[in-house]
């Protein structure tokens, strides 16, 4: 088992929202207490206040962190000077029994201790815009490792720094994020050639970073992620399960098709909706999930004005009652919602990973999926998986997941198995074999120290 000292970032376990990359930081953070490994996490709230309490207290409120005038004055006035900051020292976040933090548990990582740069990921931005150079973190008694769960312009001093880039959707799906392109582009060349290794998620995903990006094949591994959903919500009674999709949503238990996640292009949402209307099944599809970049794109079969027509076309066709959109479910009511489907949607046009097709398959709900990105390797056929731009397809798959009973128990068993190899020992083992490869090979980590 790895011992060594492990620092990750909580760039992603700080943001409101859940996403795939918080969950994936959070189960890094377990597993590498599994290993026996020492854990911090390096966050960037607003402020860090001198008092101890305080500083525990700010890490739970922003409002208390919150930069007064000449605070912000002073660091404007750095960021925009000729020299911008390009280091910082790390505080410990004290965790003391004054705060109390039951409803966090779920967000919170498994570490050793907290630490906090204020404006940490927001300023190594903007040096990075400006200068091209990475912002330097110190810590006292620094780790040997320093694991940053995304691209970041950041470097820990003294320490061998890895980066999992989890995609290069910006590049190959340039059409379906946010991201500004070109900076994009910058910090991947960037990484390429200052970080001591690189992790992904799949191999399509490092293939991608070694032809797109250019880097060796040895300078990136697989882990692959581990999917793991607590027993008490994956092995909760039927009659529970049921209780709370009736109760909670007025769902009929196995009545329903589910897609959860982002609303987003990449997620493919709008012609998922195409292909459930022009299936003719006569069970609702679920979404559950909270409005992303281009979300009234998606959801534009949902248009008052289209739904008005489609009413006087068919009387029968009343597409508010067919597609139900929930904004938010907690985790444990998503699960009971992902057991009580009678199949999940997750159609996307490229992930990197695709988490949630391997949660379903792991509660035993049959999965409708795409062809697209890393979901064939990651799903085998314990998933049905269609051409993600063809709403004829998704159609078709909808229908036979509706009506074929023996179809759906195949792929529910097959998905309990498929998942097995997606566990967190599996997962453990993996990043275990890494962490001591890179020990031992001296030359993989010797890249050049650049600012």
């Amino acid at each position: 088992m790895h011992k060594a000292r492990i620092m990750i970032d909580g760039y992603n376990l700080a943001l409101e929202e859940g996403t795939g990359i918080s969950t994936y930081s959070r189960n890094l953070s377990f597993t590498l207490k599994e290993l026996g490994s020492d854990v911090d996490v390096l966050y960037g709230t607003r402020r860090s206040p001198r008092n101890e309490l305080m500083k525990e207290i700010a890490f739970f409120d922003p409002n208390v962190g919150k930069p007064n005038f000449l605070d912000r004055f002073i660091y404007e006035m750095r960021m925009v000077g000729s020299v911008p900051m390009m280091n910082a020292t790390a505080t410990q976040i004290p965790l003391t029994d004054t705060v109390i933090k039951d409803a966090y548990k779920s967000r919170l990582p498994r570490a050793d201790a907290l630490w906090n740069v204020p404006q940490l990921f927001a300023r190594s931005y903007k040096l990075f815009d400006l200068t091209g150079k990475f912002f330097t973190v110190k810590m006292p008694s620094e780790p040997q490792i320093a694991h940053w769960t995304y691209p970041l312009p950041l470097k820990l001093k003294n320490a061998k720094n890895i980066y999992t880039i989890h995609d290069l959707v910006p590049l190959r799906l340039p059409y379906t994020t946010l991201d500004v392109k070109r900076r994009y582009f910058k910090l991947m060349k960037s990484l390429a050639s200052r970080a001591d290794h690189i992790v992904t998620v799949s191999e399509t995903s490092k293939r991608d970073i070694v032809n797109i990006l250019g880097i060796p094949e040895d300078r990136v591994t697989n882990t692959y992620q581990a999917v793991d959903i607590p027993a008490k919500y994956a092995n909760k009674p039927v009659d529970i399960v049921k209780q709370e999709v009736e109760g909670t949503f007025n769902l009929t238990y196995k009545g329903y098709m589910l897609f959860f996640g982002a609303i987003e292009p990449k997620k493919n949402v709008a012609r998922l909706i195409e292909g459930f209307l022009g299936s003719g099944v006569d069970i609702p599809l679920v979404i559950v999930g909270k409005l992303g970049w281009k979300s009234e794109q998606e959801l534009k079969l949902l248009n008052e004005d289209v739904i008005s027509y489609l009413e006087q076309v068919d009387k029968l066709m009343v597409t508010r009652r067919r597609i139900h959109r929930i904004d938010y479910a907690s985790f444990p009511l998503l699960v009971s919602l992902i057991r009580g489907a009678k199949a999940v949607m997750f159609p996307s046009l490229y992930e990197g990973f695709g988490l949630p097709a391997l949660e379903a398959m792991q509660l035993g709900t049959p999965v409708l999926s795409s062809t697209g990105g890393s979901m064939p390797e990651v799903c085998g056929d314990a998933a049905l998986l269609v051409d993600p731009y063809d709403p004829r397809a998704i159609a078709e798959g909808i229908r036979a997941l509706d009506t074929n009973e023996a179809l759906r128990e195949e792929l529910s068993r097959k998905g309990v198995a498929r998942a097995a190899a997606f566990s967190t020992h599996a997962y453990a083992e993996r990043l275990d074999a890494l962490y001591r490869r890179l020990e031992s090979e001296k030359g993989m980590l010797a890249r050049p120290q650049r600012a």
